[in-house]
């Protein structure tokens, strides 16, 4: 397509160059003529026959206008659209703290996809992935970006008008800097910094001065969710028992000083607050919490509370969390989630029907400032771009003042991606197995615990009894190898999931099947499973390895593999043993497996477990084994 654009182009030429290849656009003389001028703020693109134009406010909606032109002219070539943009800022929060780093490369990908959804900032959460000079020890060996590479990935997204900032922890979660021997000094407990003591603050001072350094923007999240811990470890010994609530502000007061100094606009996650005001002291979401007046006179009102919720559905849920917060007086922002955490696919039965819900509400209740979180929990086998249907739904909603159609969003992501929604949609088939709750909504995650468990332990195969999960992931793997487009530039998302169902229609009731015969004293059925049946599973791990590998160096920086790999590897080296064992039994050289004399007990029985099995996982050595994978009697 040929255009020419007419008007003052210079703030936008930097971002429309990178775009072109991507739109298939070419800059011409001969090219249609597009108008390019200002609005009153809201977003106007239209075409007639041989002429259009983009009106815009701010700089990112053109490249959202620019986007929708040719989107929409490729079937009419004559429409006017009109657009209000519902949220001031809309945009992502990437996990660049669970061993995924994006590197450069990518997050200038996902910027392109950013800039055409309309999404105007970015966060990027990285709890020790930055340098800060005279800590070296700070994100060592975990890929943390340097001030050069924070620098070009700010530069990059001002092109698109998107405003990049730091998400840091200047409290808790650090539990991978604080593991160190040679840092103990900083230490309170595992996870969290050791409040009230100058080496501290002058750590803190360092991480504030290098995180936000790289970049434009002068806001920055300082984190201070789930603190549970504060105040429990060596603060305790050195000070004794002292409120967390008291230990919070008064460190909260330190944190904030640095931040002003620097002319920062802050903000911060608001659990721990409404925590500490409900009842039990640990309940975010209790609808009867009250913020007591000298909790609220005490917290400083210049920092932003952050309110995170991934799971609700109902539109109560959220009004009335958003009305506990009203009385801490602060400027309130919301964080939803695309739901890539803790599993391989992405559950979006969840993610969509829960943001669906959470954006309307935010419109409501007049929040301005929305994120998208896309957690890497437990070691990241999951990807943000795998997530890009999501942010979708989070871009349409930001440009509709009602809630967007499924037709409008497939036709959005189709544009925008590449990809088909019903093509990443059946990610969620990973995980939304037969015998759960509609849509996901207790988070099962079995494409993870069912890849890792031990075949011959079978912890979860209580879990799954009867529910015919070998033809489930047989069909997905046709389904999504029959939607595959291997002209895409993100079809290779879809390799990794493909394999990993090609192994899951053979692993995921395998242990059931062996404890089946075992007990029957079928040998031959046993010897037919360690001879032929777990080596053809080795095989296909094998195969999902390379796939999964081949996708995490395309997106990520190469720390954080070796955990993935080591995975795959206890994968493969126990399918080895179980069929050694197997065939040591039927062979006689052994009286019996001892493994497979055990019961089967269910694995849990909490509200993420429901009546048919399917359940939640939340870390790979409890799926692995139930025996102990480290110990440690005095971690510091």
């Amino acid at each position: 397509m040929k255009l020419r654009f007419e008007g003052d182009v210079t703030d936008i030429m930097p971002g429309v160059q990178l775009l072109l290849h991507e739109l298939g656009v070419d800059l011409q003389e001969d090219g249609i003529p597009v108008h390019i001028g200002s609005s009153e703020g809201d977003l106007e693109v239209g075409r007639e026959q041989d002429h259009a134009y983009i009106r815009y406010g701010r700089k990112h909606q053109f490249f959202r206008g620019f986007g929708l032109l040719i989107q929409h002219s490729r079937k009419s070539h004559t429409f006017h659209i009109r657009e209000k943009q519902q949220f001031d800022q809309i945009g992502p929060m990437f996990d660049l703290s669970r061993n995924a780093v994006l590197t450069v490369d990518s997050f200038k990908f996902m910027l392109n996809k950013m800039a055409l959804m309309g999404m105007n900032t970015v966060m990027l959460y990285m709890e020790d992935t930055y340098e800060i000079e005279g800590d070296p020890y700070f994100g060592y060996m975990r890929g943390r970006y340097t001030q050069e590479e924070l620098k070009e990935i700010d530069d990059y997204a001002d092109q698109f008008g998107i405003e990049a900032f730091p998400s840091i922890q200047t409290l808790a979660h650090l539990e991978e800097f604080l593991k160190w021997e040679p840092i103990k000094h900083y230490r309170d407990t595992k996870g969290a910094l050791l409040v009230g003591s100058e080496q501290t603050d002058s750590l803190i001072e360092r991480m504030i001065e290098a995180a936000s350094a790289p970049f434009r923007s002068k806001k920055i999240h300082i984190g201070m969710d789930e603190a549970e811990e504060l105040g429990r470890g060596k603060y305790l010994d050195l000070n004794g028992y002292e409120s967390r609530f008291n230990i919070m502000v008064a460190h909260l007061d330190k944190v904030l000083e640095a931040v002003r100094k620097r002319g920062l606009k802050p903000m911060m996650w608001s659990d721990m607050f409404l925590k500490l005001a409900s009842g039990n002291g640990d309940e975010y979401y209790d609808k009867e919490t009250s913020i007591p007046e000298e909790m609220a006179r005490r917290i400083p009102k210049d920092v932003d509370m952050v309110y995170w919720d991934y799971v609700h559905m109902e539109p109560e849920d959220y009004e009335k969390v958003i009305a506990n917060h009203r009385p801490l007086g602060c400027n309130l922002v919301f964080a939803g989630a695309v739901w890539i955490f803790n599993t391989f696919g992405v559950n979006y039965g969840l993610s969509l029907n829960a943001s669906d819900v959470a954006l309307q509400v935010c419109k409501q209740e007049g929040i301005r400032e929305v994120y998208a979180t896309m957690w890497g929990d437990d070691g990241n086998e999951g990807n943000p771009f795998a997530a890009l249907l999501g942010l979708q739904l989070y871009a349409e909603h930001a440009y509709s003042e009602q809630k967007p159609t499924q037709a409008q969003l497939a036709e959005r992501v189709k544009f925008c991606t590449g990809i088909e929604m019903d093509t990443f949609l059946q990610l969620k088939d990973l995980d939304e197995i037969p015998g759960q709750e509609p849509n996901n909504a207790k988070q099962s995650n079995p494409s993870k615990f069912l890849l890792y468990q031990d075949v011959l332990l079978g912890l979860f195969d209580k879990q799954i009894e009867g529910l015919n999960l070998a033809d489930h992931y047989a069909e997905l793997e046709q389904r999504i190898r029959e939607k595959r487009d291997n002209d895409a530039e993100l079809d290779y998302l879809f390799e990794m999931p493909e394999k990993l169902s090609a192994v899951l229609k053979r692993k995921s009731e395998i242990g059931i099947l062996l404890k089946q015969a075992y007990d029957a004293k079928d040998t031959d059925s046993l010897r037919h499973i360690g001879t032929n049946v777990l080596p053809a599973i080795s095989k296909a791990v094998q195969e999902l390895r390379a796939a999964h590998r081949t996708q995490w160096l395309r997106m990520f920086k190469p720390f954080g593999w070796e955990v993935i790999d080591i995975r795959y590897g206890g994968v493969i080296n126990r399918l080895d043993t179980a069929s050694v064992r197997i065939l040591d039994y039927v062979k006689g050289r052994i009286t019996s497996i001892e493994e497979l004399e055990q019961e089967r007990l269910v694995y849990s029985t909490t509200n993420r477990f429901n009546h048919k099995g399917v359940g939640w996982c939340s870390h790979y050595y409890r799926m692995a084994s139930p025996n102990v994978f480290y110990h440690v009697l005095n971690p510091f």
